[in-house]
This record gives C-alpha cells, sequence and structure tokens, in this order.
C-alpha cells in the first residue's frame, strides 16, 4: 500500500468520524432542547404549585368557613324551634277558639228553635 493510498484510507475513516461526531452533535443538541423544554415545563409547574403558607392560609380559610357554617346553622335551628312553637301554640289557641265557637253556636241553635 503506497503512501497516498493510506492517505486516502486515513482521510476516509476521519470523514466517517466526523460524519459520526456531526451525528452525535445533532443528538446532543436534541437532547439539550428535549432537557430546556422539561426544564420550562418544571418551571410552569412550580410556578402553578402553592406553597406551604399557601395551603395553611386556606386551611384557616376552610377552618373559618366551618365554624362561621356551625353556628349559622345552630342560629337558624333554634330560630325553626322558635317558629314551630309559635305555630303549635297558635294551632292550640285557634282549636280553643273554635270549640268555644261550637259551643256558642250550639246555645244560639237551641235558642232559636
Amino acid at each position: 500500500m503506497t503512501d497516498r493510498e493510506l492517505l486516502e484510507k486515513i482521510l476516509e475513516k476521519i470523514g466517517d468520524m466526523d460524519s459520526r461526531i456531526n451525528n452525535i452533535d445533532s443528538r446532543v443538541t436534541s437532547i439539550d432542547s428535549r432537557v430546556t423544554n422539561i426544564d420550562s415545563r418544571v418551571t410552569s409547574v412550580e410556578a402553578n404549585m402553592a406553597t406551604k403558607q399557601e395551603l395553611a392560609e386556606v386551611k384557616a380559610d376552610v377552618r373559618s368557613i366551618k365554624e362561621t357554617v356551625i353556628k349559622i346553622e345552630n342560629d337558624h335551628g333554634q330560630k325553626l324551634k322558635a317558629l314551630f312553637d309559635g305555630y303549635k301554640l297558635n294551632s292550640e289557641k285557634l282549636e280553643r277558639i273554635e270549640s268555644e265557637v261550637t259551643k256558642h253556636e250550639e246555645i244560639i241553635l237551641r235558642r232559636i228553635r
């Protein structure tokens, strides 16, 4: 093999290596862009995530709302009980009045006959 042939083979191998390196370089660039994309997604997710302090504030708000709802339920329960008691008293009073009216009707009907 002559020096020229040897140099041509070496140049051919270097050309193959150069194309392989370019291929590897393009793959690394692709991987780098994917990693950058993933990094931006993670940053976006982190921006949307609530912090511990925000979660604690939400829990405190929920606790406050629960206490308010319980208070309202108790107040309304007492008011409804008072309304039903008043209704019951009115019904009993109407029954007494009705029985008195019935007695008076009987007396009036007896006198008319």
